[in-house]
């Protein structure tokens, strides 16, 4: 069982790691020994880290009842702050899945807390682009917690598309990043004004490591970026 562990996080850590990288910002370390990724998305909280990073990944969980199995887009399990559409008295989540990081990618996960660990985020922001030839081919970028769910910043990645990978297009998306997120005020998180600001930040800073990433080939975690 150890060895197999060992396995997965090494794929992970290699092909996913963005997702690596926000579950190591859960809690701590005795809240994620027992704690689980399908538990982190059926709680439906708009800034759970892991959950975020799924949305990153354009991750699809597959419900099973006694009708069968049926894979959904993340999205879809998410009707309201804390509120997932699985009803825990027929259905199960057996399986989560996505596409694995193609060469040409690059990640970040971000994280805006008072402190590193045990602490709910004030902001946190999962990014995926994929490039080529010195331009943005794909870019996923989801941000938590603004909306009564994850949100994907999607102008924001209409925007990259074709877009050289430079300084020009990536002020552009974190701008749009930022004009669509809706934080409200909070009395643990901060003003949604804040909360509004930062959004651009951590989104700029996310985009600038993602692209390096790519550019340098070497999209496995290497401890590089937030939490800050």
């Amino acid at each position: 069982m150890e060895a197999s562990n060992a396995s997965t996080l090494w794929r992970l850590r290699k092909k996913a790691a963005v997702l690596a990288r926000a579950c190591s910002s859960v809690g701590g370390p005795q809240v994620r020994h027992v704690g689980t990724l399908v538990g982190n998305v059926v709680n439906a909280m708009p800034a759970a880290d892991g959950a975020v990073a799924l949305f990153a990944l354009d991750a699809e969980l597959e419900v099973t009842d006694r009708a069968g199995r049926q894979w959904r887009p993340i999205g879809e399990l998410y009707a309201g702050v804390g509120r997932c559409t699985v009803d825990p008295a027929a259905q199960m989540i057996t399986g989560i899945r996505f596409r694995p990081l193609p060469a040409g990618s690059g990640w970040a996960y971000w994280r805006l807390a008072q402190r590193r660990a045990l602490i709910l985020p004030m902001l946190n922001v999962a990014i995926v682009v994929q490039t080529q030839a010195g331009r943005f081919q794909d870019a996923r970028i989801a941000v938590g917690p603004v909306a009564p769910m994850p949100f994907r910043a999607r102008a924001a990645e209409e925007a990259l598309k074709g877009a050289p990978a430079g300084e020009e297009a990536i002020a552009e998306a974190a701008q749009k990043a930022q004009e669509a997120a809706n934080p409200r005020d909070s009395a643990v998180r901060g003003s949604g004004e804040y909360r509004k600001a930062m959004v651009a930040v951590l989104v700029r800073r996310g985009l600038r490591e993602a692209v390096e990433k790519a550019r340098t080939g070497r999209p496995e975690d290497q401890e590089t970026g937030g939490p800050f």
